[in-house]
């Protein structure tokens, strides 16, 4: 171990940037086709990253335009994005994959790691990418096939402005999200697969096959990406597109949306950026690049102005330290907020992440908030404690892959350990979000009091550990729902949610995994409860939804609505 560790340490501190090259710290790698000892670098970054599922590791892997013949695995809190305008800008000759080899191929805890951007062109083709949640695919063109499972269990990841020429094997992947994507063909479906705005879905329809297909997008904007065009180091910023749309964004060649240069960046370095110079910066109309690292913050981060985009590279983690909210978003329009992981810390935060002011909502449909690839986290890396991960006050907020997560393995894990009540809370109007992951907190795991909200896939697990019925009794009855819409919303809508569950402490019971008023305006399609196994014999969900839909108490039955 301590040879490798010199080895990594030796390998990073080989100067590879030009001068012109903006300081993004030591775990930023930018590589160029012509570098002989790429493969080098990446195999020393996959050997410390491969294991890390509660390191502090965390790295960027970038790629200048050209084509590389490499094989590049993909371990724990590594971001690989390509630099070019477009995908093929940037092509990968050899595997861009992850196998979950260190868990005897079980992906269920393979999260924490993206790819974008860039062309992958598998030498026997076919690209392995077996993750679960916290794990995006986007805006990657897969010359080949692609198996979402290597052998053992996977379940949860999501893909946005995808093309695959070959076919998708989902394999054991028990739930997935795909918007925006294409493929030659699909193949598997388990317990809940949402297709929006896809080409070529999956034939079936629902109970009979667990495939919800939405044949648009209503509202999105794809992911801001880092970009180097002439030696120019800019930030491209893909337009909102309210008009629904259908397929990808990049296909006819094109990528449109604004560019800003990197000079309009403040760039933070851990280790050497604090919560008071990120806020000077943010006061003096800077936009926020946060480079991988751990930031411990004594104050919450504020973003004030209109437009503002604070864009995260290498899953870079803020961690509230004091207990004060770790960022909050009070403009009331077009913030883009895109690849934060927030830890909570051993000290009880209210609200991690926060968009707008209780009792004040603005925003607009024209100009919207816009979230991406947001992880939060409660526990599991060590103590951690919050009241709710993420509340959204603002109207007029598109989200777009949240994992809301109260640990259920790893360090400082239990009832009263890592306490967390509620995953997300929306109180803002006209609030869309794709790809909602949710699970473990201990009452409500959503709760949404705004109008209008939509949700184009959700995926929960219930808390494994309540310690006894009375420890987890709501106010309607019996447990917690895991999705509840306030009983004062007239109109709300969602498609594709599974809500799952094994209660290993004690037998205690949930009344309904999904709860809402009922009322005309209230449209809920395609859900689903599913008992895992190793459960307290007698516990589980009595219903799916509002008193309907079979049980899921004494045996390992999925029920459908």
């Amino acid at each position: 171990m301590k040879l490798l560790c010199s080895l990594l340490t030796a390998l990073l501190a080989i100067p590879l940037l030009p001068a012109s090259t903006p300081d993004f710290g030591p775990n930023v790698l930018v590589f160029d086709p012509a570098q002989p000892d790429a493969q080098e670098r990446i195999h020393a970054v996959f050997k410390q990253q491969e294991r890390a599922q509660f390191g502090s590791g965390r790295f960027a892997l970038l790629f200048k335009p050209g084509r590389y013949p490499l094989d590049l695995p993909v371990g724990f809190f590594t971001h690989v994005a390509g630099l070019g305008n477009l995908p093929g800008d940037v092509t990968i000759a050899g595997p861009v994959w992850t196998d979950a080899a260190w868990m005897n191929r079980n992906a269920t805890c393979n999260f924490w790691r993206a790819v974008e951007n860039l062309t992958v062109e598998p030498p026997n083709g076919t690209n392995v990418w077996a993750v679960s949640q916290a794990a995006p695919l986007r805006r990657t063109h897969i010359r080949g096939d692609l198996h979402l499972s290597s052998g053992g269990w996977s379940s949860g990841g999501f893909m946005a402005d995808c093309r695959v020429d070959g076919v998708v094997r989902a394999g054991s992947q028990q739930q997935w999200f795909s918007r925006n994507s294409g493929w030659k063909e699909w193949t598997g479906i388990n317990w809940n697969m949402v297709f929006v705005g896809c080409d070529n879905p999956p034939l079936g329809e629902w109970p009979d096959r667990a495939v919800t297909r939405i044949d648009t997008t209503p509202v999105v904007r794809e992911k801001p990406y880092l970009t180097l065009q002439n030696g120019q180091w800019r930030v491209k910023v893909p337009p909102f597109q309210r008009a629904s749309t259908c397929g990808l964004t990049w296909e006819k060649g094109e990528a449109p949306g604004a560019v800003i240069p990197i000079d309009a960046f403040h760039i933070a370095r851990a280790g050497t950026d604090t919560a008071a110079s990120i806020n000077t910066a943010l006061r003096a109309g800077k936009h926020l690049l946060v480079t991988p690292g751990l930031y411990s913050l004594d104050e919450t981060l504020v973003v004030s102005r209109p437009n503002t985009i604070v864009l995260g590279l290498g899953f870079p983690s803020l961690i509230p330290v004091s207990g004060k909210t770790a960022l909050r978003v009070e403009a009331h329009e077009g913030v883009i907020v895109s690849g934060l992981v927030v830890d909570a810390s051993a000290v009880e935060t209210e609200t991690m992440v926060q968009f707008g002011l209780p009792n004040r909502p603005s925003g607009r449909a024209e100009n919207p908030t816009c979230v991406h690839d947001l992880v939060c986290r409660v526990g599991g890396y060590g103590p951690g404690k919050a009241k709710r991960m993420v509340a959204i006050f603002n109207d007029h907020v598109v989200g777009d892959n949240f994992w809301l997560w109260r640990a259920d393995h790893g360090a400082n894990v239990g009832w009263t350990e890592n306490t967390c009540d509620t995953g997300l809370q929306v109180d803002g109007n006209n609030v869309t979000i794709y790809g909602l992951f949710v699970e473990h907190t201990q009452k409500y795991q959503t709760v949404w009091n705004g109008e209008r909200g939509r949700v184009f896939f959700y995926q929960s697990e219930m808390p494994y550990d309540p310690p006894s019925p009375d420890a987890w009794r709501s106010p309607t009855g019996e447990g917690y729902a895991s999705y509840k819409v306030a009983n004062a919303v007239k109109v709300h809508e969602a498609w594709g949610l599974g809500v799952y569950h094994v209660f290993k402490k004690a037998p205690v019971i949930a009344e309904n995994a999904i709860e809402t008023p009922e009322t005309p305006g209230i449209s809920m399609h395609h859900l689903l409860t599913f008992r895992l196994g190793g459960g307290k014999p007698g516990s589980g969900i009595r219903n799916v939804i509002n008193g309907k839909g079979s049980e899921t108490i004494q045996s390992q039955k999925k029920t459908v609505k």
